[in-house]
């Protein structure tokens, strides 16, 4: 009900008050897009970012107020707390919890994984998706997961026995009238109007609170008959002086005589997915985790429980959005190395000094994913196009390498000297390109600001990239020049 879910969610406001940090919570009950009386939202405010993250301007501020070590102190990141608020969370295992981070457009779900499964049969979509949902539950790095398809709504189903019914003269609309006005109440049945003051009254008419809630109660009561019931067999007969019985009145029958109730367990509601029942499995991604990398280990999950032919799983929110989104990147990637192919043959007039450039491209990618790895961040859309800002630096650093050679060779050095004179000349404006881009990246990886948090790993891969990658792409850029031209003359020769 909706009083014990707010005396519960008290309680759990007591426990997270106790988290350092926490300066404010505003709860709802029984709110959202499609309320219910046993649901509740918390929404937890932290300190300003700039008091709990340790900052230039905060160290300053430290430093001018005589304490410098004061910026040392109490730090934490909301990726921390969100776990301390886990572990708060954990002592009360019959609350179905998750902790998200409130985003600014609400797209989906606001989970990071959001993996539906989709059949035609209520009752075996129920049993799979809770069988999926205990195993994702135990695979590392997928926190808060739950089910949306919930067989836990109790209710009542009416059989009507139509050949009893039709025996009585009872009709199946005046059973379910009956039973709409005893249970959900009627107010135009019972309308009053004052003559005095010549307004009208709505009344609700229908039964107490107690026997809305007792089958035996809404089972005794009465409906119209068109016939006389006919004796039934099991109907209690004595010979002692005793009231007739009040299933048999004429022109009424007891309800419990044409129909048949028994309890049944139902979803709250039942979500739809292109006109197909559908239950979603919902959970985020602990931190050091990737989200492509346990997207695809929730669909390996959902392959060995073995769903029947007629079930088929979909991938929706942040996962089927990082999965378009990378599709699309590696379209622009190919796209972004066939235009720098044409730009760099016109401007070198050759088709084989351009493949020396490019070949420096893919050798800085795996050194950005080890920056991402080393830096605690995870593949997502400013990652990616920290890839593309990578690509432009290591490909100028390429050019100028390449164009200086061929201007040596065409003073009439032989290509050895060229290489080796062209590297040692072209070192010093490459360090000072490199040292330039990682200064111009500092504010980006070292910011505090709101939003920091999920800029950062551009910086992160340009950055760690373009520093890991820039011995390796010195060394790489002679040796496949020399390699290209060795192969470009092998078929010069064969033509003459």
């Amino acid at each position: 009900s909706l009083r014990s879910m707010d005396e519960t969610v008290r309680v759990i406001e007591s426990e997270l008050r106790k988290i350092t940090g926490v300066r404010m919570l505003l709860t709802r009950v029984g709110s959202g897009g499609m309320p219910r009386v046993n649901s509740a939202n918390i929404f937890v405010r932290l300190q300003d970012i700039d008091e709990r993250v340790i900052s230039l301007g905060r160290l300053v501020r430290a430093t001018l107020a005589g304490n410098p070590g004061a910026a040392l102190e109490g730090n934490f990141s909301q990726r921390e707390k969100m776990q301390e608020v886990r572990r708060s969370l954990a002592k009360y295992p019959d609350l179905e919890c998750a902790v998200r981070n409130l985003t600014s457009f609400r797209q989906g779900a606001p989970v990071d994984i959001d993996f539906s499964v989709i059949g035609p049969d209520l009752a075996e979509l129920a049993e799979y998706s809770e069988r999926l949902r205990k195993k994702v539950q135990s695979l590392p790095g997928i926190v808060d997961v739950y089910c949306t398809l919930r067989l836990d709504k109790p209710q009542w189903h009416v059989e009507i026995d139509r050949e009893r019914a039709a025996s009585l003269g009872v009709d199946v609309t005046e059973i379910a009238e009956t039973l709409r006005i005893a249970v959900g109440g009627d107010d135009r049945a019972s309308r009053w109007r004052d003559p005095q003051w010549d307004d009208v009254y709505d009344v609700e008419l229908r039964l107490v609170g107690v026997d809305r809630g007792s089958r035996e109660a809404i089972s005794q009561l009465y409906v119209r008959t068109q016939a006389q019931p006919e004796p039934s067999s099991t109907q209690f007969t004595s010979t002692t002086n005793s009231p007739p019985d009040a299933s048999t009145l004429p022109g009424l029958t007891r309800l419990d005589n044409v129909v048949r109730l028994f309890d049944v367990a139902t979803p709250p509601r039942i979500d739809r997915l292109d006109r197909q029942r559908m239950a979603a499995i919902r959970a985020n991604i602990a931190p050091g985790y990737a989200l492509g990398d346990r997207v695809e280990a929730v669909r390996r999950a959902a392959e060995e429980i073995g769903l029947p032919p007629s079930f088929a799983t979909r991938v929706l929110g942040r996962g089927r959005e990082l999965e378009r989104t990378l599709r699309e990147f590696r379209w622009t990637f190919v796209l972004s190395f066939i235009f720098m192919y044409l730009l760099l043959a016109a401007q070198f007039e050759h088709v084989v000094h351009p493949l020396t450039i490019l070949f420096s491209l893919p050798l800085a990618v795996p050194f950005g994913l080890v920056s991402l790895w080393i830096g605690g961040e995870s593949l997502n859309l400013y990652s990616a196009l920290g890839i593309l800002v990578l690509f432009g630096v290591v490909k100028k650093a390429s050019i100028l390498q390449v164009d200086h050679m061929n201007q040596l060779r065409a003073q009439g050095l032989d290509r050895l000297t060229a290489i080796m004179r062209g590297n040692r000349d072209r070192l010093r404006p490459i360090l000072m390109t490199t040292i330039a881009f990682v200064a111009g990246m500092l504010p980006l990886l070292l910011g505090t600001g709101p939003g920091a948090e999920e800029r950062r790993s551009i910086a992160v891969l340009a950055v760690g990239g373009q520093t890991l990658s820039l011995l390796l792409t010195l060394l790489a850029v002679p040796v496949v020049y020399s390699l290209l031209d060795d192969i470009g003359a092998l078929f010069r020769r064969r033509k003459a």
